[in-house]
């Protein structure tokens, strides 16, 4: 069976309800500044790397322009669509900001602390299935987006609300799968837990090098996710115009705003504790002074560092690639992505039997503990099965491909009453002089016309 950690979960017995609040207070200060610098943070990354100089004149370094610009949409007018469903176009916005701040509470910032008098973990709580809590938070915030598209009541908005719909529900398929290997390494889903298991005395690795191919996974299908660049797709400029936000000004798309950007901190928060052992202290400064650098308040600051290196990661991508087309956005999620992780699950979970004896004791050691030669064989086998189907399946989907009619090499532009623009290779037949209207009355419009 898979090993289950002897370590208690977060202790919250000298946790009073007020000392709770406070907690929750400090996590939404720290959100909002971190939000705030992390705007001025891009704008100045990018400026360096386009070799423009970004925001230079509110405060100093123009550190004081993200606040300035928060103050500009409080004072804009709140104007709505005369077609939106005013109720439903402002609760989605509401819903999105929220979602993204509940997350949060589950993440393990740091240690044990101290803290008016009382000894308290450094995380507001700490269910068993707290990173399931997570993922279940992030679907109920897509209800935000794909609302704000609905209720617009224009076409552009709610294109962007589906296509956002589809491209968050399929990449958290993908990562919900890249963490089951932290689950199998763990022994469980509580985030304190995992941390835990990444600096114990039996497995001091942190499980971005053991779960390595899950890391590269989950790192892409967060940045799909959170609708970043280069999979920015549901506002993309040249084809929806601003996505499901398009009809959206003011505070209420400054909360669009806010939301994405704490989603940006909820999952590279995420990744921190699930791959780089979480609060705890890079390996080299956790041996100094016995540990002294590795504990209370300690944690706090490789949490944010670890944390604002994704940040930049984000930034990063922002400033170098181009946006990708959509197909090929969700052929790569649901055709590579997703069949990848599931090979490297089961792998992954036959490697682990083996660990545990399941498949008898003759084999080689791997981090720490023996894996049998019969694990080796299975998984291969397995792995190879799978790969087989999904090739079979890519196959049968290029013979339906060809097998299909072709298409027509003239094509009438206007036929069905639609203006349809032509493929390539098409050409375009001569519209008539008087198109006829659609519906009932085609036939007489084509008799006034001959007439």
């Amino acid at each position: 069976m898979i090993p289950v950690l002897d370590t208690p979960h977060a202790d919250f017995s000298d946790t009073p309800l007020w000392l709770s609040l406070v907690k929750a207070l400090f996590i939404f200060v720290y959100l909002l500044l971190s939000t705030l610098l992390v705007i001025w943070f891009e704008r100045r990354i990018i400026g360096r790397m386009q070799q423009r100089p970004g925001p230079n004149r509110n405060g100093p370094f123009g550190l004081l322009q993200t606040l300035a610009d928060g103050m500009k949409s409080m004072f804009k007018a709140d104007v709505a669509p005369a077609a939106a469903d005013k109720f439903i176009f402002t609760l989605a916005p509401i819903i999105t900001a929220t979602m993204a701040f509940i997350s949060f509470g589950i993440i393990p910032m740091g240690g044990t602390v101290t803290m008016f008098g009382h000894t308290t973990p450094l995380q507001l709580a700490d269910p068993p299935v707290a990173v399931l809590l997570v993922l279940a938070v992030a679907s109920v915030g897509i209800y935000g987006i794909v609302l704000a598209g609905w209720s617009s009541g224009s076409t552009y908005p709610l294109l962007g609300g589906l296509r956002s719909t589809a491209q968050m529900i399929s990449y958290e398929i993908a990562m919900g799968l890249s963490l089951v290997a932290v689950f199998l390494f763990s022994g469980s889903m509580s985030t304190s837990q995992i941390v835990a298991a990444q600096s114990g005395a039996d497995s001091n690795w942190w499980f971005v090098l053991v779960a390595f191919p899950s890391f590269l996974v989950y790192v892409v299908t967060m940045v799909g996710e959170t609708n970043r660049l280069p999979f920015d797709l549901a506002e993309g400029e040249g084809e929806i115009v601003g996505g499901f936000h398009t009809e959206y000004g003011s505070m209420r798309f400054a909360m669009f705003f806010l939301g994405e950007y704490v989603n940006m901190f909820t999952v590279s928060a995420l990744a921190t504790t699930m791959f780089l052992g979480g609060w705890q202290s890079p390996p080299p400064l956790g041996l100094i002074a016995d540990g002294a650098l590795n504990g209370g308040w300690w944690g706090l600051l490789w949490f944010t560092l670890k944390m604002w290196t994704f940040m930049f990661f984000f930034v990063w991508l922002r400033g170098s690639l181009p946006r990708v087309r959509y197909d090929q956005f969700m052929r790569f999620g649901w055709k590579v992505l997703i069949p990848a992780t599931i090979v490297w699950v089961v792998v992954l979970a036959f490697l682990r039997g083996a660990q545990n004896g399941w498949l008898g004791t003759a084999g080689v050691p791997l981090f720490g503990r023996n894996i049998t030669y019969a694990a080796i064989a299975v998984g291969f086998v397995l792995a190879l099965l799978v790969a087989g189907v999904v090739q079979a399946l890519e196959r049968r989907e290029v013979k339906k491909a060809t097998a299909a009619p072709p298409r027509p090499t003239e094509i009438d532009p206007f036929a069905g009453g639609y203006p349809v623009p032509p493929l390539p290779g098409q050409t375009l037949l001569e519209p008539e002089r008087h198109r006829p209207a659609v519906g009932a009355s085609t036939v007489a419009a084509k008799e006034d016309v001959r007439g």
